[in-house]
């Protein structure tokens, strides 16, 4: 079958809009049917229990006190606390038990017999499952007691601190923020027992799973579950159908001449590109320190290594959990897309052989304007935390609280502005090809592709404090997974075509049409995908029939992923030993390996509903971010470094003994985290949510457990070897740089390069559509 590129990129640009026309309309129907806040909540005697001002506050509690990083909420968040949601609906079910024991018995709930605590218990269940949606809510004389026991439990843990839990006082400022914060993870666990108008489902589709309150997993979930199961083998069908029958080329190095680094002509601005790999490197290592730190604290929650006995240090009150993850959360972001934004800058001038003027000093002031927006947003964490801000300053230059985009809104629109002037400049690198080429050819792809980055971004503008957290958590997620399965995958396969066409190893028209064809195969699943976060965050559920389906169709595009990096690979084995790129290829070769399993094979596992119900926010979903984040993007991030340092560094003091060093080390560790640690503790928490109810498999018994601790321990190998490879991988990057090569290129210079790509043809002729 003979596509043509345009063809090709038609049905991209026809699949990109399909998907926003269809996220926009699910826009409008989530906002139609999300959640209310009931305007006052009343016990028996008409007195108020809680109102939608106490909620509202809770949540701005929630996220300026960085909540989301210490637990999780409609297990969204961190993994070390409880999930609030199951904790709150656990607790509120037990005090109802009590209440209705002393009423009824006159004795504790745990004194009476079986049949007398059977039958609390379905009072119990038929009272919680029988709940009202409404403005003006009523609560029976057990509810109202539940909530206000509720109340005081949480101001004695977030105010008052719990160091068993890790928590250190004070978490929460005042006892009244912590009764608001309390009566918003209630208002969580109200929608949670309670049915969406004209259904027989709550509106978290019964999530968390609590049999003691009703909750369990409807036909729906299993149902889809099985289309999806469906769906996957007949989408890895067309897959290979689609290689057969439509001619996509394959790297070939038999018979080409691969430009050897010192061959290359270099510009100031290139030279320059090779700060945000320093950058990167630091934060990388920074990153993993932190990550270590993160492991023990499962292990020694209120102190590390015994250093508060020794010499009175407070690891706790300085740098809590809270802080500590949302800061590792942020250096993992920060430290990929900083070596990313290098390699766009640096591939520019190598592929047109073209300096624009005054580009080595726009360059330098967005490495400036990224340390001012690291360094702002990272203290801002910090000192929002901490309240040190007052009024709306604490999401505005502080803490905004929430998973992923935890920093300012003033520092997010900080990135915003750098994403799109990184845009900017790719394009001003990229002219000389943008102006011959047709709209859908290569350089303008990585144009697309960084503008896709800041199109989505700016989804997270549009929520406030105030903003329900149900439509909160809906366009963080726009921000959270379309990068990841949208515009980062996209980008991943662009980066990957450029750079096997400036080593010659295919060709530009080539590249044009696998990676148009790739994308669409990404985005046509990526986008909508996002939609299996929804499932069971109080959004309507018409989002898990469309969530389930395209969330096992993200699988598809991942095997075409890996397929072509079987071939990168043969192309460079082919190569011979003097192919200097190798250690470049390495780390691409195993971003794809690691994207097939970290975002494919265990994202699939965990998205299927009768799975993604009972999992949600465990350690399988730790597995997956690590498989995926730093396995797929971290290992190409690294790879693109290295393969800037081997055209930058003079051919005489180029080594790839650390290099190699830090590649196995990385691959090991994290091979050793995730199957000594993070699996097997995450399918122990499948088995317990399965058995005992979702709180159950999120509480501090479970993680106390004997089994689980030596499963903790046993993350510390990987975790060393991570952080070694870490510092190998920064320590090699400084050697580099110190013996980096001189700009032999001005503004304008032909090279190897752009040379082979434009051929004898100068700039302003054109090139056809189906070239």
């Amino acid at each position: 079958m003979q596509i043509s590129r345009k063809q090709l990129a038609m049905f991209l640009a026809t699949i990109f809009v399909v998907n926003l026309v269809v996220m926009g309309g699910g826009a409008w129907l989530s906002y139609e049917n999300e959640p209310e806040i009931p305007n006052t909540i009343v016990g028996p005697d008409g007195e108020t229990v809680a109102t939608s001002d106490d909620v509202q506050s809770g949540k701005a509690v929630f996220q300026e006190n960085g909540l989301m990083n210490q637990g999780s909420m409609l297990g969204r968040g961190s993994y070390y606390d409880v999930d609030y949601t199951a904790d709150t609906l656990e607790l509120k079910t037990d005090y109802m038990r009590d209440y209705y024991a002393q009423e009824t018995y006159e004795t504790a709930y745990e004194d009476l017999e079986t049949p007398e605590r059977a039958a609390i218990d379905e009072m119990v269940r038929q009272e919680l499952q029988s709940s009202t949606h409404g403005e003006h809510v009523e609560y029976s004389a057990a509810e109202a007691y539940a909530h206000e026991q509720v109340r005081q439990d949480y101001v004695e843990t977030y105010h008052e601190g719990d160091r068993e839990r890790g928590i250190q006082e004070g978490l929460i400022p005042t006892e009244e923020e912590a009764e608001q914060f309390a009566d918003f993870a209630l208002w969580t666990a109200w929608i949670s027992h309670t049915d969406r108008p004209g259904t027989d489902v709550s509106f978290t589709n019964d999530f968390p799973y609590s049999p003691a309150a009703g909750n369990d997993a409807g036909g729906a979930v299993m149902t889809w579950s099985v289309i999806a199961m469906v769906l996957l083998v007949a989408g890895a069908g067309i897959a290979i159908w689609l290689y057969q029958a439509v001619e996509l080329p394959e790297p070939e190095a038999g018979g080409v001449s691969i430009p050897h680094p010192k061959e290359i002509d270099l510009t100031p601005s290139q030279l320059l590109s090779t700060r945000f790999i320093l950058i990167g490197a630091v934060l990388f290592v920074l990153q993993t320190f932190l990550g270590g730190l993160l492991a023990h604290y499962y292990i020694e929650r209120d102190g590390f290594f015994g250093l508060n006995e020794l010499i009175g240090f407070d690891i706790l009150q300085w740098l809590p959990w809270s802080i500590a993850r949302t800061w590792h959360v942020d250096l993992g972001v920060l430290w990929i897309a900083t070596m990313w934004l290098g390699a766009g800058l640096f591939l520019a001038p190598l592929l047109t052989g073209h300096e624009p003027r005054k580009q080595a000093l726009y360059i330098k002031g967005l490495i400036g304007a990224l340390l001012v927006v690291a360094v702002g947003g990272l203290a801002g964490i910090w000192l929002g935390i901490n309240n040190v801000f007052d009024g709306q300053l604490w999401w505005l230059l502080g803490n905004e609280g929430l998973e992923y985009v935890e920093i300012g809104r003033i520092w997010q629109a900080g990135l915003l502005v750098g994403f799109l002037g990184w845009t900017a400049l790719v394009a001003r690198g990229f002219k000389p090809l943008l102006d011959r080429e047709p709209r859908y050819g290569l350089a303008h792809m990585i144009v697309y592709a960084g503008g896709s980055i800041g199109l989505l971004f700016m989804a997270g503008f549009l929520y406030t404090p105030e903003t329900n957290f149900v439509m909160t958590e809906f366009w963080r997620w726009w921000v959270v997974h379309m990068w990841v399965e949208g515009v980062f995958e996209f980008f991943i396969i662009v980066v990957i075509a450029l750079t096997l066409v400036s080593m010659n190893l295919l060709t530009k028209k080539s590249a044009e049409k696998a990676v148009i064809f790739q994308a669409a195969l990404v985005m046509g699943s990526g986008i909508i995908g996002v939609s299996h976060h929804y499932w069971w965050a109080g959004l309507p559920e018409v989002w898990l029939p469309i969530g389930s389906v395209f969330s096992t169709l993200e699988f598809i595009p991942l095997l075409f992923i890996l397929y072509e990096a079987l071939g990168q690979y043969r192309a460079m084995d082919t190569a011979g030993t003097d192919f200097p790129y190798r250690m470049a290829f390495y780390f691409i070769v195993a971003s794809s390996v690691w994207n097939f399993f970290g975002a494919g094979v265990i994202g699939f596992f965990i998205n299927l509903p009768v799975i993604s119900y009972f999992e949600s926010g465990t350690y399988l979903t730790v597995a997956h971010a690590h498989g995926a984040m730093f396995g797929a993007f971290g290992f190409l991030a690294m790879g693109m470094a290295v393969y800037i340092l081997r055209v930058t560094t003079r051919n005489t003091h180029w080594s790839e003994r650390r290099l190699r060093w830090s590649f196995w080390l990385c691959n090991l560790g994290l091979a050793l985290m995730l199957f000594l640690s993070l699996l097997p503790v995450g399918f122990l928490q499948l088995e317990t949510a399965f058995t005992q109810g979702y709180a159950a498999s999120r509480s501090l018994e479970f993680y106390n457990g004997g089994l689980i601790q030596t499963l903790f321990w046993l993350r510390m190998p990987g975790d060393t070897l991570l952080i070694l490879g870490a510092v190998l991988f920064a320590w090699d990057v400084v050697a580099k740089l110190l013996f980096q090569r001189k700009a032999t290129a001005e503004e304008t210079s032909g090279h190897v390069i752009a040379d082979r790509i434009f051929g004898d043809r100068t700039p302003a002729d054109p090139v056809s559509d189906d070239d």
